[in-house]
């Protein structure tokens, strides 16, 4: 890998996680691929992870759960590092925006900056076109709070519908909607992206790709084409980098994915780098 281009002095790193094994249902570990990451990760292991690479970072949700978003609060609350978190309430419920502003009077409520479902895991494709999940977005726009989509390809005509119908509220797509970088398959993907870039209320992370390539011989020419396409589409203000660790440690280290995203990157200017590293990420969760 060739050294990568500068990127700039203040880096944000918009998507890791943590996790205390057996505290909260960590079942979605139980994969006997996901045996190298059935461990607990705490906020010490994050530091180590990162090092001087970032300023700051977002702590995302895992399962669907309001107790792990107070855990997940409460720690930030105890750190410089994690300025911002992306918690779960239940988005079919007729009480969203009471149940965000029960989260905010946790201690460390300041830094809850999103609200994410596990849309991956849904059975039905059409899961966000469903009138009382967009009830409930449009519920989520009203405090102020950004949605993070964590979907599939085929889940992204739903996920269009609901930008569409709910937009004043912010989305950020998460992990390119994990497109098939293994296979090497670029469509219906790219279509799909693109129209759901054509709305100004949506924001990519550049962000999971490793362990959607081959986890053992990828390469950063396997990541490039979704890469770019994101870029293209969405623009780098609209784009903000996120790591995904310690999930990103099934394909990479900490230091390989940073280094991969500024390699990605280093045709931009330093200004279009700025704001995938820090300027977007700072703007659209309000770090």
């Amino acid at each position: 890998m060739s050294t990568p281009a500068r990127i700039g002095p203040v880096r944000i790193d918009a998507h890791h996680h943590l996790w205390t094994v057996g505290r909260h249902d960590t079942s979605w570990l139980d994969s006997p691929a996901l045996a190298p990451i059935r461990r607990d990760y705490g906020p010490a292991d994050l530091r180590a992870a990162v090092g001087d690479r970032v300023a700051q970072t977002v702590l995302v949700q895992t399962i669907g759960s309001v107790a792990e978003t107070v855990d997940f609060l409460a720690i930030a609350a105890d750190s410089e590092l994690i300025a911002g978190v992306v918690g779960w309430v239940d988005l079919t419920a007729t009480n969203v925006a009471d149940a965000v502003a029960a989260l905010r009077a946790q201690p460390g409520g300041d830094k809850l900056v999103g609200i994410r479902h596990g849309v991956q895991s849904e059975p039905d494709p059409d899961w966000l076109a469903r009138a009382d999940v967009q009830r409930g977005l449009a519920a989520l726009a009203g405090t102020g709070l950004v949605y993070d989509l964590l979907t599939l390809p085929p889940q992204l005509p739903a996920a269009l519908r609901a930008v569409v119908d709910v937009p004043e509220l912010t989305f950020v797509l998460d992990h390119l909607s994990k497109p098939p970088i293994a296979a090497g398959d670029r469509e219906p993907w790219e279509t799909r992206i693109r129209a759901l870039a054509a709305r100004e209320n949506v924001v990519c992370k550049l962000s999971g790709m490793v362990t959607e390539a081959d986890w053992t011989q990828w390469t950063v020419q396997d990541l490039r084409p979704y890469a770019d396409v994101v870029l293209d589409a969405f623009g780098p203000d609209r784009v903000m980098f996120g790591s995904d660790w310690p999930v990103c440690t099934l394909a990479a280290s900490y230091a390989q994915v940073l280094d991969a995203a500024a390699e990605l990157t280093e045709g931009l200017t330093a200004v279009e780098r700025d704001a995938i590293f820090a300027g977007t990420a700072r703007r659209v969760y309000g770090l």
